[in-house]
């Protein structure tokens, strides 16, 4: 019988909070079991296995970084918009650093389909209609956004900006400056 108070939601909920402390590497049932006090195998009725667990993680980040960076864009164009989503994202990771890494985390097509993932390529599209970017070069457009936030925002988390003069922050500007002309360069016309 499953324990009460216990649910995949719970666990799952719980699970991103230790991601957060101890790094989404780290989380595993055993950890999570640790945490409430119980046995293992109490949990195994609310998920299979870690990577069980590790999936809901990866889900549950996905739909809160779609539910905040939708927040963010609306209303918003052009530069604002990919501002406001870059934002959103680096805030997030900062915020978040075991949930991000799970958003991070390869799903299966299929799960992926009925996650947020979906979510994320359609505001980014969004963002570049804004742009007036055509197809093919809409594609490689999210890829190149995807890169530069994903690996400037795991540079600075990992401390890869810390001793230079300038700042983070400054750097942080500057390419989203960048990305901005660069879109606005290759938009159809």
């Amino acid at each position: 019988m499953p324990r009460v108070g216990l649910t995949a939601e719970r666990l799952t909920r719980a699970g991103a909070e230790l991601a957060d402390e101890v790094g989404f590497a780290q989380v595993t049932v055993s950890a999570l079991a640790e945490r409430f006090g119980v046995k293992v195998a109490s949990l195994y009725s609310h998920v299979r296995n870690s990577q069980d667990l590790k999936t809901r993680i990866a889900l549950l980040a996905l739909e809160e970084l779609a539910d905040r960076a939708a927040e963010a864009l609306a209303g918003r164009a052009g530069k604002d918009a990919l501002v406001a989503f870059a934002n959103v994202y680096r805030t997030y990771a900062r915020e978040h650093p075991g949930r991000y890494a799970a958003a991070q985390l390869r799903l299966d097509p299929e799960t992926a389909a009925a996650g947020a993932g979906v979510r994320h390529a359609q505001m980014t599209r969004a963002i570049l209609r804004g742009y007036d970017i055509p197809e093919p070069d809409q594609t490689h457009a999210v890829r190149l956004l995807g890169s530069v936030f994903h690996g400037y925002v795991s540079l600075e988390l990992a401390g890869g900006f810390d001793h230079t003069p300038v700042t983070a922050e400054a750097s942080w500007t500057w390419a989203l400056d960048s990305l901005d002309a660069l879109l606005r360069e290759r938009s159809a016309s």
